[in-house]
């Protein structure tokens, strides 16, 4: 690997390095984060996890959870340690501008030595080591192959959390696999992850109202285009008053849109306070990332991406019924790879 011996020789002495992820974290996001946390502290370094947002409750029975710092919730912490920090590690983001005014912070330090490991598109060259390959099925893959690539073989914990983030980011094994990560998974299992509580910590551990709401986005707020085999679920601000909708209960919910047989693009709405939220799915080889890019000030993976917009939610509505038509003949002719 590139770079790795440059790695360990910084490594080589106790660091007080700071990890960072991007904005409402996922399970890959907390899961790189927490792994390389465990792995670096074991070296007798100083290290501190930081996000810009909190992350979502589902997460926080994982070891080291409780020592993540959030930028929004107090900043004196993170911004007192990132002054005297001689690492950065940048985890499941490309650009600065994800973590919003931490990144800004981040950028006013000089003489600081940034790896960047991420498995999006288009990334920044910010790093002076970079671990970035859009194959990978997600950053806690890549996590795991550079700490093998190091010469270690993760602990228990540090392969638990790299499970969250494989699981997760996969869509529990249904997208962006391959034999590599097969055989990262097994390595995993050797060392002795149980996959079945992990499952259930992150996928069967709802409130009710999580079922309540999922029933509401199906029963009234889903509308199937079958002209462009597209399917959308959108929530307004009086969604998120009537079930109390806080962060990390609406995971999950546009997957539900590709169980259908005939949609093979799915899009999710959320009215948030100022902004339009999107995420965007699909099935085979169609591309939600360029639309996610193209029209929504977003982008991610080809199966999986993000975007917002500052117009209202009726107005998003019908953007996104306009676009249709050029993706027409795509949308109806798909390949699965």
């Amino acid at each position: 690997m590139e770079g790795i011996e440059d790695v360990r020789a910084r490594l080589s002495t106790p660091q007080k390095i700071l990890i960072t992820s991007h904005r409402n974290p996922d399970g890959d996001a907390i899961g790189s984060s927490l792994a390389m946390y465990h792995w670096l502290k074991d070296q007798g370094h100083h290290v501190m996890v930081a996000f810009p947002s909190e992350y979502p409750e589902t997460y926080e029975w994982m070891p080291g959870s409780d020592d993540i710092q959030i930028f929004d919730l107090d900043v004196e912490p993170i911004a007192a340690f990132l002054q005297h920090i001689d690492i950065s590690i940048i985890l499941d983001y490309n650009s600065l501008t994800r973590i919003d005014k931490l990144g800004a912070l981040l950028e006013q330090k000089e003489d600081v030595y940034t790896m960047l490991i991420d498995h999006h598109l288009y990334p920044d060259p910010i790093g002076d080591f970079i671990l970035s390959d859009t194959t990978a099925s997600s950053t806690c893959e890549l996590v795991y192959r550079f700490i093998t690539a190091y010469g270690h073989r993760p602990n228990l914990i540090v392969s638990e959390c790299i499970y969250v983030g494989i699981l997760t980011d996969t869509g529990s094994f249904q997208y962006s696999t391959s034999p590599r990560l097969f055989r990262i998974v097994a390595d995993l299992q050797e060392i002795g992850i149980n996959s079945n509580h992990i499952h259930d910590a992150i996928f069967n551990n709802l409130e009710e109202k999580n079922l309540r709401l999922l029933g509401h986005c199906l029963a009234n707020r889903m509308e199937i285009l079958e002209k462009y085999k597209t399917g959308i679920i959108f929530l307004n601000k009086h969604d998120f008053k009537v079930f109390d909708i806080q962060r990390g209960d609406t995971e999950g919910i546009v997957n539900h849109l590709l169980k259908l047989k005939h949609v093979n693009m799915a899009v999710f709405i959320r009215q948030q306070p100022t902004i339009i939220k999107l995420s965007l799915r699909s099935k085979g080889n169609f591309s939600v990332e360029e639309i996610a890019k193209t029209y929504f000030n977003g982008g991610g993976h080809r199966n999986a991406s993000g975007g917002y917009t500052k117009q209202g939610l009726g107005a998003t509505l019908k953007q996104i019924k306009e676009i249709l038509p050029q993706y027409e003949e795509k949308l109806n002719n798909i390949t699965i790879t």
